[in-house]
């Protein structure tokens, strides 16, 4: 039953801290496009990873 003292207050603080965080991500705009995020793997564009000759420009050049 002691325990009880110290789980309820923890509980409290956790509690708190997670309202704190889930306050943060809705004050930085965290949750504004997430229509956006799911059709942007849809997308078809090129993002210019490669070379215009059609070497690799990441640093990925393969084994010689």
């Amino acid at each position: 039953m002691d325990i009880l003292y110290l789980l309820i207050p923890m509980s409290v603080v956790l509690a708190f801290g997670v309202l704190a965080v889930f306050a943060w991500a809705l004050r930085a705009g965290q949750f504004e496009t997430l229509e956006r995020e799911g059709e942007r793997i849809l997308d078809d564009e090129d993002d210019g990873c490669t070379d215009p000759v059609g070497g690799r420009v990441d640093g990925d050049q393969g084994v010689d």
